[in-house]
């Protein structure tokens, strides 16, 4: 009894900074690139079919929130090289040393282009048949097609998408509709809610809204604030930040199959990596045979999985 009494008041001491550890992770390069090229990005969605949140993603990824080499000298935000391309070039290493890029005169062009070099090529047609609410099946649909090398690919485009609520751009969105199978852990979903709910690791959450409050939640869908507090590891004293995930059952002890391992960024807490794969906080903290009091480091590589 004692064990866990200590277990529960350093967990509370761990919590406390995570508000505002949260808030300074979220970068405000991102913020401000979203607020710059989201409209853009809706224009390119009503005109080609592609979601608005997949394309705004990749901008963000691809360009480094437009902070790249090629963004800055080449107005190119989504990497794209020079295959079948007879307009002005640059040369830049990477994956192999002085690749051939696309050069545009502006970041219009540069949106334009790459829609038309995902509609133009047949690889990605089936994406073209996909909802277009549906960007985890994008984000997939994008590494398997060839778009990128990196494994994790579809994995950095749906953080970026659910860490910054980017899928509220999509002109396309799911309708939220009552659920029935889950009410004895999540009360009743009205069709009206505010909030698009969102699967991850086989558990539902939405993505918090400026203004909104873990009560002001729990009474959308019906629960005790109690019980929201207790699902996200959190105490009413912490307070809700625009673009966190709120989850509406508990968390799991361990991620899903398909990540097994997480390597620490900078600025990442404990609790947002176990926020990020739907994981409960102690359970991570105990996976990785890390003391409570400690964070974890830029770099190390956690175990999500047992």
């Amino acid at each position: 009894m004692k064990v866990n009494l200590k277990i529960h008041l350093v967990l509370l001491l761990v919590l406390s900074s995570i508000s505002f550890s949260y808030s300074q992770s979220l970068n405000k390069y991102y913020n401000e690139y979203i607020e710059k090229y989201s409209q853009l990005a809706q224009k390119q969605e009503s005109e080609y079919g592609i979601p608005a949140s997949i394309i705004l993603a990749q901008g963000l990824l691809e360009s480094s929130a437009g902070k790249s080499w090629l963004a800055q000298n080449a107005n190119n935000h989504f990497g794209i090289k020079c295959n079948d391309w007879t307009g002005d070039k640059v040369y830049h290493s990477d994956d192999k040393k002085d690749e051939c890029f696309r050069k545009y005169d502006n970041v219009i062009d540069s949106y334009e282009d790459h829609s038309n070099f995902l509609k133009s090529r047949s690889r990605y047609a089936t994406l073209f048949e996909l909802n277009k609410s549906d960007y985890e099946g994008w984000a997939h649909g994008l590494k398997q097609t060839g778009y990128a090398t990196d494994a994790t690919y579809a994995y950095k485009l749906i953080s970026i998408i659910e860490d910054y609520g980017l899928h509220k751009y999509d002109l396309e969105q799911g309708v939220v509709t009552t659920d029935t199978k889950n009410q004895g852990s999540m009360g009743y979903i009205s069709e009206y809610n505010k909030h698009k709910i969102i699967k991850n690791n086989k558990l539902k959450y939405v993505i918090a809204n400026g203004g909104d409050t873990w009560g002001s939640i729990a009474d959308e869908f019906n629960m005790s604030e109690k019980r929201i507090l207790k699902f996200n590891d959190v105490q009413a004293e912490m307070k809700l930040m625009a673009g966190m995930k709120v989850y509406l059952q508990t968390k799991k002890n361990m991620a899903s199959k398909h990540y097994p391992l997480h390597e620490v960024k900078e600025g990442e807490s404990m609790y947002q990596i176990a926020q990020e794969y739907g994981i409960q906080l102690k359970k991570l903290y105990d996976l990785n045979n890390i003391p409570y009091t400690e964070g974890p480091k830029v770099g190390q590589v956690l175990k999500l999985r047992k």
